[in-house]
């Protein structure tokens, strides 16, 4: 089961959230779009959370230079956000409370621009707890970094190593380590504030094909109960 928000302020939930309260079985990868009032909305919103108890919620961290910019960065970069990602930040937690998703753990990296993303958001949700894994951080990328994204993007797609960066294998290894420290919290509806690329392994992690580019400060959610059950023996508090 899978829904994603967008930034535009569209309500956005998959067929299989909407059909999961109707009883029936739909594909979980198709989106719908709801325009509706407002009290709507938030009607619906609690409806799907409360069928989608257990799943983990994704957020993109806001905007940074090397995002305007369209330029690799890798987890062994650290940038901070510029301005418009601390605004995106804030509009994230905003779009959290208008969806009423009950968010009680949020677990991030340590790169600045997932922590300073998590923590604004925290502050919004008036200190909901912030859980640092490093493991989380986007995938190392050696000398792709700072690269223009459409100068490298055949070679990701070929799968290659970056020179000084971390082999695609070596990442979905690390993120599923991450992933392990969530599972076991899951009860408390955590958040994971986190690059694109996470999404990407995490998506990986979980057999799905990977269809879509989140953008900065979107929202998306995953079900970790597969992940969970195919690694039983190590899952680690």
């Amino acid at each position: 089961i899978q829904s994603f928000f967008s930034p535009d302020m569209r309500f956005g939930v998959s067929y299989a959230c909407v059909f999961v309260l109707m009883g029936a079985a739909m594909p979980a990868t198709e989106e719908i779009h709801l325009h509706l009032p407002a009290p709507a909305r938030a009607a619906i919103a609690s409806l799907v959370a409360a069928a989608c108890i257990g799943l983990g919620v994704f957020v993109r961290h806001g905007a940074t230079h090397a995002n305007i910019a369209e330029l690799r960065c890798g987890g062994d970069l650290d940038v901070p956000l510029i301005e418009l990602g601390r605004r995106q930040a804030v509009e994230t937690a905003q779009r959290i409370r208008d969806l009423r998703l009950p968010i009680g753990l949020i677990f991030t990296s340590s790169l600045q621009r997932a922590h300073e993303t998590a923590t604004i958001i925290s502050d919004e949700l008036r200190g909901v707890e912030v859980a640092v894994e490093p493991a989380l951080a986007e995938r190392y990328l050696g000398t792709w970094n700072m690269r223009p994204i459409n100068e490298t993007q055949a070679a990701f797609e070929a799968g290659e190593t970056p020179l000084g960066g971390e082999s695609n294998a070596a990442f979905i290894e690390r993120v599923g380590r991450g992933l392990e420290k969530i599972v076991p919290r899951l009860e408390e509806q955590p958040l994971l504030v986190a690059s694109k690329g996470v999404a990407r392994a995490i998506r990986e992690l979980l057999g799905l094909e990977w269809r879509q580019i989140l953008s900065n400060g979107e929202i998306a959610r995953f079900d970790l109960a597969p992940f969970a059950s195919r690694r039983p023996d190590r899952v680690r508090t």
